[in-house]
């Protein structure tokens, strides 16, 4: 038994071995001065191995084995660190590019069904009359209850012009709705603008996509073009979106700053992970583009009074885009503080069609803040409405994380982010209003903005006082 064992635990020791050739640990090897590989630990390592695949009540697949060492391995460093097998990097492109096969649902869990957000525009869901808070009971033929989220998700996703039989249940209808889609490719909208009122434009970049800079120069050009060009003040809504890639920020912000502005520094051990990302073609266009959408846009789209709406959902990308345009002093930052994520994932494909999510610097704003667990201040506060709901203490951000990292600057002069500036703009936002119907809060399906959006509301007011002080 015992040969058995080490005939088993050099096997896992070579698994072990080949990993971290892939993880390019030899690489970093040379980079720093590392004592030699702990083999304590290793023997540690092929014992339990050994162990599990001798003793264990199942069978259990070596490849299983090793699988969950590295998905543990990696997620126990940080709360953004993960492996991720050839399922999830597939998902991770698909959200990236913002584009795949589906019916155009969003959708969450409740009480073991899956329950419909909302159904995106034009799409087949939308088409076919799917309602917010409807519940699928059944996909084809096979009950939803008991499913997970994701498995419910890669049933309802596939290629385009393929079907699929969706059993509804809808308050206030006795009976189950039955309906059939036709799956079609989906473009998720990660840019929204409308021309609120004359003079004054709305931008919302719900996700840092690779179009996203694309999507929002056009938004600018068409607003502008409206305006006929007499643009008084532009709200550029990052609340509630989690990120994305960083060039999508570099972009976003470039729209808006002067040509080749800092937009954010990242530092970390490698030299690949020290970098300076400025407000220039080269930093935010992708390979495949060629042509420098934001050299169209107009000059006046760079001076135009500016407020940018934030808050605790606002995390990475978008925390990135605000703290430039707060250093550069070119926007107001308007609402509470952001989620505080202020550091960078690498995505380092493996040869098996899996990659690891590797967190491999801290990024800085302009003026070398670390918004590392502690976020964007605003420089202008407004009230979110927490004190008077009873989910208050849900909120979660980046320092109330397991395993979260420190910020290293948190006593740094450039660290030190000044309180809520609101008196400095001799501005005073207006309470928010009570006993206000909430789905009147929330941007209805086919709708950009909310009727009564009180972020929104107290933006416009701040970019026409400043219009009217400016009149006077």
């Amino acid at each position: 038994m015992r040969s058995k064992l080490q005939q088993v635990g050099l096997i896992a020791l070579g698994a072990c071995l080949g990993v971290m050739i892939s993880l390019n640990f030899s690489a970093v090897a040379q980079r720093d001065v590392l004592a030699p590989l702990p083999v304590e630990e290793l023997r540690a390592f092929t014992e339990v191995f050994g162990r599990i695949k001798s003793d264990y009540v199942e069978p259990v697949a070596d490849k299983k084995l090793i699988t969950e060492a590295i998905t543990g391995m990696v997620s126990g460093l940080d709360p953004h660190s993960s492996y991720l097998d050839a399922d999830a990097f597939r998902e991770l492109q698909v959200g990236t590019q913002g584009e795949f096969g589906g019916l155009g649902i969003e959708v969450g869990m409740e009480d073991g069904y899956v329950k419909v957000v909302s159904p995106i525009d034009d799409s087949p869901a939308a088409r076919a009359n799917i309602k917010p808070g409807d519940l699928i009971i059944k996909l084809d033929d096979t009950s939803v209850k008991g499913m997970t989220l994701n498995d419910a998700v890669k049933r309802m996703r596939g290629k385009p012009n393929t079907q699929i039989t969706l059993t509804i249940a809808r308050k206030g209808e006795a009976k189950p709705i039955i309906v059939t889609l036709t799956r079609a490719v989906i473009k998720i909208q990660s840019v929204k603008s409308k021309v609120i009122e004359p003079g004054y434009a709305y931008f919302r970049v719900t996700q840092f996509q690779e179009q996203t800079g694309e999507m929002l120069a056009k938004a600018i050009e068409a607003a502008f073009r409206e305006n006929r060009g007499a643009m008084r003040g532009i709200v550029l809504d990052l609340r509630n979106d989690p990120g994305g890639l960083l060039n999508g920020a570099v972009a976003v912000s470039a729209a808006f700053l002067p040509q080749n502005s800092l937009v954010v520094y990242t530092d970390g051990r490698t030299d690949d992970a020290k970098m300076r990302l400025t407000a220039s073609p080269e930093h935010y266009l992708r390979g495949r583009l060629k042509d420098d959408y934001l050299s169209r846009l107009p000059t006046e789209v760079k001076k135009v009074p500016m407020v940018v709406l934030v808050n605790s959902g606002s995390a990475s990308a978008s925390e990135i885009v605000a703290g430039a345009l707060q250093d550069h002093k070119r926007a107001v930052i308007m609402g509470t503080q952001t989620f505080g994520k202020g550091s960078v994932q690498t995505i380092l494909p493996l040869g098996n069609s899996t990659a690891i999510k590797l967190t491999t610097a801290r990024y800085y704003t302009p003026n070398g803040r670390s918004i590392q667990a502690k976020g964007i201040v605003p420089d202008i506060t407004l009230d979110d409405g927490s004190a008077s709901r009873a989910d208050s203490g849900l909120r979660m951000r980046e320092a109330d994380l397991t395993k979260h990292l420190l910020n290293e600057r948190s006593e740094d002069a450039a660290n030190r982010v000044a309180p809520p500036a609101t008196n400095a703009f001799n501005f005073v936002p207006e309470p928010r209003p009570k006993d206000v119907d909430e789905k009147t809060t929330k941007p209805q399906p086919g709708e950009i903005v909310a009727k009564n959006d009180y972020e929104l509301g107290q933006a416009l007011l701040f970019l026409k006082s400043r219009a009217l002080a400016r009149a006077n």
